[in-house]
């Protein structure tokens, strides 16, 4: 008897997963920019901090052509100030890994930003705060696709409670933020 034995691995099951959730058709582009402004612009809350969004690196967002969340995500970015660079590529498992995205924290997208990575449906508050902080990690991750984060708001607003991770250089996580 002949079995053969196929090696599931959690890249895979992302791929999977993200083949199903995201099977919204999504802008066919692979560069997309928007143009910066020279006003500041507020950051959440924290009214008295300005992040200066003529100074905000360019945003490079590896995804997949069909993941329409993905293309929701990247105009919640546009529309915060940043310039973004979107690549589509059929297999993000070898970017992830180059990025060192932890495995049971993998998203529909990846980000690269400011040498930092950006996992997932992270909100533009949470990233610019990144960038203002510069704290000696590898970057943020929202695991999953959370229903109510930028990219997968539901039509009738409804939305579920998330946290945003900060990544360590040792590869441990702790919360970042709360939505």
């Amino acid at each position: 008897m002949n079995i053969r034995i196929i090696r599931f691995t959690p890249w895979l099951a992302l791929a999977l997963f993200s083949v199903v959730a995201c099977s919204n058709d999504a802008a066919s582009t692979t560069l997309t920019t928007a143009s910066g402004s020279n006003a500041p612009a507020t950051v959440g809350a924290d009214m008295d901090r300005t992040v200066d969004i003529s100074q905000l690196p360019v945003m490079v967002v590896h995804k997949t052509p069909w993941c329409g969340c993905c293309g929701a995500w990247v105009e919640h970015m546009q529309h915060a100030g940043f310039e973004v660079e979107v690549h589509d590529m059929q297999d993000l498992g070898p970017v992830k890994e180059r990025l060192g995205v932890p495995y049971a924290k993998g998203s529909c997208h990846t980000t690269e930003i400011g040498g930092y990575l950006v996992e997932g449906h992270v909100p533009a508050e949470d990233i610019k705060r990144l960038l203002r902080e510069k704290p000696d990690a590898v970057g943020l991750v929202l695991a999953g696709m959370p229903m109510g984060s930028p990219g997968m708001e539901a039509p009738d607003g409804q939305r579920e409670p998330f946290t945003v991770e900060l990544v360590r250089r040792d590869g441990t996580t702790e919360p970042f933020s709360t939505h």
